[in-house]
C-alpha cells in the first residue's frame, strides 16, 4: 500500500493464486481421466503437493487481515476441535493464544513463507518420478514407440499457452481486480462483528459445501479430508484394462456429471 505500484503487486499476488489453482485443478482432471493415478510414486506426491498448496492459500488468505481473513481463520482452525480429547489444545496451539489475534498472524506469515521453498522441493521430487515413469497420453496407451522431439513441436505449443494464460491474468489483473475477491475483506478484521456470510476463496468452495452439507462437525471434517485423501486410494481402486478414460464411455460419462 504504501510503495510504488504495490497496489499492481498486492492485486498480481492475489488473482495469481486464483490462476495458480485453475492450473492446478486442470492438471488434477486431466490426471484423472488418463489414468496418471497408475504411476503410483509420481500421484502419490502430487496428492502431498495439493495439500501443501491448500495450506499455504489458506494461511495467505489470512494475511490481509480483513473481515473474511478474520473469521474464515477463526471458523477453518476451530474445526480441529472437532478432533477427540486433543482438540482444543491442538486449536490454542496454532493460535498461539485462545483466541486468533496477532500472534496468529505472525504464525501464520511465517509458514506463508517457508512453505513455498517446501513446495518447489516437493516439485523437483514429483518431476524427478516423471522423468523415471514418463508421462501420460489420452489413450493411456504406452507411447515409447511412437515419439517425437520435444522441440520444436512441444515448445511452441507451450510457449503459447504460457502466452494465453499470461494475456488472461494480466486482464484479470488490471481491468477485473477485485472479481473473484470478497469486498468484505476490504474491512478491518473486527472479532466484535461477525459477518453474515463467512465464505471462502472460489478454491476453497467445494470444501465449503462439503462442511455445510453435513451437520456433525467431527462428520464434516473427516469428509472434507477424505475427499481429498481419496484421490491417492485412486490407484487401489482402479480394476479396468484400460488406464485412461477415453475407452470407457460409461465411467467418461460419470467424469463429466462430476464435473
Amino acid at each position: 500500500r504504501d510503495v510504488n505500484y504495490g497496489w499492481l503487486i498486492r492485486y498480481m499476488h492475489a488473482n495469481g493464486a486464483s490462476m495458480f489453482f485453475i492450473c492446478l485443478f486442470l492438471h488434477v482432471g486431466r490426471g484423472v481421466y488418463y489414468g496418471s493415478y497408475n504411476m503410483i510414486e509420481t500421484w502419490n506426491m502430487g496428492v502431498v503437493l495439493l495439500f501443501t498448496v491448500m495450506a499455504t492459500a489458506f494461511m495467505g488468505y489470512v494475511l490481509p487481515w480483513g473481515q473474511m481473513s478474520f473469521w474464515g481463520a477463526t471458523v477453518i482452525t476451530n474445526l480441529l476441535s472437532a478432533i477427540p480429547y486433543i482438540g482444543t489444545t491442538l486449536v490454542e496451539w496454532i493460535w498461539g493464544g485462545f483466541s486468533v489475534d496477532k500472534a496468529t498472524l505472525t504464525r501464520f506469515f511465517a509458514f506463508h513463507f517457508i512453505l513455498p521453498f517446501i513446495i518447489t522441493a516437493l516439485v523437483l521430487v514429483h518431476l524427478l518420478f516423471l522423468h523415471e515413469t514418463g508421462s501420460n497420453n489420452p489413450t493411456g496407451l504406452n507411447s515409447d514407440a511412437d515419439k517425437i522431439p520435444f522441440h520444436p513441436y512441444y515448445t511452441v505449443k507451450d510457449f503459447l499457452g504460457v502466452l494465453i494464460l499470461l494475456m488472461a491474468f494480466m486482464i484479470l489483473t488490471l481491468f477485473f481486480p477485485d472479481i473473484l475477491g470478497d469486498p468484505d475483506n476490504y474491512t478491518p478484521a473486527n472479532p466484535l462483528n461477525t459477518p453474515p456470510h463467512i465464505k471462502p476463496e472460489w478454491y476453497f468452495l467445494f470444501a465449503y459445501a462439503i462442511l455445510r452439507s453435513i451437520p456433525n462437525k467431527l462428520g464434516g471434517v473427516l469428509a472434507l479430508i477424505l475427499s481429498i485423501v481419496i484421490l491417492a486410494f485412486m490407484p487401489l481402486l482402479h480394476t479396468s484394462k484400460q488406464r485412461a478414460l477415453t475407452f470407457r464411455p460409461i465411467t467418461q460419462t460419470m467424469y463429466w456429471i462430476l464435473v
